[in-house]
């Protein structure tokens, strides 16, 4: 049994903040300190998000947001932006694509976490946006310390900021100049927009709401939306295909689009009932995963017995199979999603698991829903021309780092969870805007999200490009209801791992008993073993990647299986946070690896 942590699970009654980052947690905690409600808070640490951790979220990205007020029922906040309208499967085919570059102009969506944050502090916040937005601001212009993942990310894409993508030099390679870890940086140009944006909505009135309501209106139609529509028109930069292309986000894909108010899915387990974003993201598989495992009796291996793992493993290539075979868009594809995680279609996708590692991407087949998985082999595709190293942060090549094999690094966005005293809770899951996938807009000082390399340019696909669709993200917060009263917010960054690591730390909650920190602190896995969401969109069939903090016999019985296992170091895989409630007891806990995650409460 594991019994190891790393550091105590923080408990009060007061209120917990947990993130990937110890100067986000400490901004939550400090709205919460001055009265401000989770949802204040939220909006807090996800605009300090932006800041000291470029490399994994910005201004320009994305957010889902799963939230409860009060005890009430679980809502969402869609952040995650459409296609452009000029964005067409012909278009990328006349350039010669076969998929949407992994970076640069042509992968960029409508910004959607800066309506998403507002909208939650307009509905549900109590404080206004300049107290929400100082902290951000004041960082960005005093500076934070580099941590080393940032410091590697710059230097990956060093050769192409100094080449073309010069903007970003300016502001990331000060004098020409990959800087230390440790060094106080700063983004003043970040820090300007926002404050621009406070003084034009502070100036227009001093009503709370019609402020914020201002500051929409000033992203999605004002100077924002403009310097936005004039970079993207005017300008040409090199992406993953070595060649120079401008962007096709305009002004009015800004103008036309909002964050909107949905309700989640859900799928009850044991006594527990998990809340996930609908089938935009991927958030529906860790459903399916579980109505997967329900079959099986979990309780009966330790949490890191060969068998658990085995079992976890094959649940999860086939929720994720059926993930390709029919996510998209709702307002585009009609997914059978009732179906898909039924008691009924289950039982015949669990009887599919065996001794045995599966070998083959199985989706179920649905009659009249669906469409094809396109599966590309690891090695195969020969996509990427450019000599630079860029695209999505899990596959930058990191010197100094501890990586996977094919130099995957973990984690790929940002997390948090938060809960006040009043028994408000949230979890969010920032990403997109990363400093190294899309050049900086000099007058803004962030850059645009390139979200839609998740898109397939197959029409037959569910999750195929269009314009004004979302892409099926990975982003996949998750909020868990026990014995029918709010129980948990907790999510990890982690691209296609999110909803693995995730599952991982619930399972080891419920069946084994860890507290939330021994939980997140459990030895990691995780598989690619389905079409993944990032460019190249490869497939690593069989893999299977663990922790080498796993037994050696546990190892050795998974190859044994026929799983194609790598072995990783001892702290690498996973960077959940998780934030509890229980008779007004408060509890958090924070991932240890990489030493920047932290839970604060009292």
């Amino acid at each position: 049994m594991f019994n190891f942590t790393t550091r105590p699970e923080i408990t009060g009654n007061f209120g917990v903040v947990t993130s990937t980052h110890w100067i986000a947690t400490a901004v939550g905690m400090s709205i919460l300190e001055k009265g401000g409600n989770a949802f204040d808070a939220a909006v807090a640490t996800g605009f300090t998000l932006q800041v000291v951790e470029p490399h994994l979220n910005g201004p320009g990205g994305e957010v889902p947001i799963i939230f409860s007020k009060n005890n009430q029922p679980p809502k969402v906040i869609c952040g995650q932006g459409v296609a452009p309208q000029k964005a067409t499967i012909d278009y990328y085919k006349n350039l010669g694509f076969n998929v949407v570059p992994g970076s640069g102009l042509l992968a960029a969506v409508v910004p959607g976490a800066f309506d998403a944050w507002m909208l939650l502090l307009l509905k549900y916040g109590s404080m206004k946006l300049s107290e929400v937005l100082e902290p951000a601001i004041s960082i960005s212009q005093k500076g934070y310390p580099l941590v080393p993942n940032i410091i590697n990310t710059i230097k990956s894409v060093k050769d192409l900021f100094l080449e073309d993508w010069k903007y970003s030099a300016e502001i990331y390679l000060p004098n020409g100049k990959l800087p230390n870890v440790g060094d106080f940086f700063s983004n003043k140009k970040m820090g300007e927009t926002y404050q621009k944006i406070i003084n034009a909505s502070s100036s227009f009135s001093s009503n709370r709401e019609k402020q914020i309501e201002k500051a929409r209106e000033i992203w999605k139609s004002g100077f924002v939306a403009e310097k936005i529509h004039n970079f993207c028109k005017n300008n040409y930069f090199i992406d993953t295909s070595d060649r120079k292309h401008n962007g096709l986000l305009d002004g009015d894909d800004l103008a036309n689009w909002q964050a909107q108010e949905e309700k989640p899915r859900s799928f009850k387990y044991k006594n527990f009932e998990i809340f996930k974003t609908d089938v935009w993201g991927q958030g529906p598989s860790f459903l399916q995963q579980l109505a997967i495992l329900d079959h099986f009796d979990l309780s009966k291996f330790n949490e890191d017995a060969p068998e658990f793992v085995h079992i976890i493993t094959e649940a999860t290539k086939l929720a994720f199979a059926d993930r390709e075979a029919f996510y998209g868009d709702p307002n585009f594809v009609n997914v059978p999603i009732d179906h898909l995680l039924s008691r009924e279609y289950n039982v015949k996708r669990a009887k599919l698991i065996t001794e045995k590692a599966s070998l083959e991407v199985r989706p179920g087949n649905i009659e009249g829903f669906g469409g094809p998985v396109i599966v590309r082999k690891k090695g195969e595709t020969k996509e990427s021309n450019s000599k630079y190293d860029i695209g999505e942060p899990t596959v930058a090549k990191f010197d100094d780092l501890t990586t996977n094999s094919d130099g995957q690094t973990s984690g790929d966005t940002t997390h948090f969870d938060i809960i006040d005293q009043w028994g408000n809770m949230v979890t969010a899951t920032p990403s997109g805007g990363w400093l190294q996938s899309s050049p900086i807009i000099p007058e803004l000082g962030f850059c645009l999200s390139n979200r839609a390399q998740m898109f397939w340019l197959d029409d037959k696909s569910p999750a195929s490009l269009a314009p004004k669709k979302r892409p099926r993200t990975t982003l996949s917060p998750s909020f868990a209801f026990k014995d029918d009263t709010p129980y948990m917010v907790f999510g990890t960054p982690g691209g296609d791992q999110q909803d693995q690591w995730s599952l991982h730390f619930l399972l080891r909650h419920i069946h084994f008993g860890l507290n939330l920190q021994e939980a997140i602190d459990a030895p990691g896995f995780s598989t690619f073993h389905f079409p993944n969401s990032f460019f190249p969109r490869e497939t690593d069939i069989g893999s299977l990647f663990m922790e080498n903090r796993f037994s050696h016999n546990s190892i050795k019985d998974l190859k044994r299986r026929g799983h194609n296992v790598t072995v990783e170091a001892d702290w690498s895989l996973g960077r959940m946070t998780a934030a509890s409630i229980n008779n007004k007891i408060l509890k958090a806990a924070a991932n240890p690896r990489f030493m920047q995650g932290y839970a604060i409460g009292r």
